[in-house]
């Protein structure tokens, strides 16, 4: 049925969002980042500006 063809395209959009979106979350939130932990120090310079 012709008259039905809008729906099934919005049905198979709505499909296909929500597995991109699973997809993406699912990449998102496997992802584990491997924090270095280095000492870093600020140096501090005090600097007198003279105009």
């Amino acid at each position: 049925m012709p008259q039905m063809m809008p729906l099934n395209w919005i049905t198979l959009l709505l499909f296909f969002t929500l597995i991109f979106y699973c997809f993406n979350n699912l990449n998102f939130f496997s992802f584990l980042y491997n924090k270095k932990k280095t000492n870093l120090t600020l140096k501090s310079f005090k600097l007198n500006w003279k105009w």
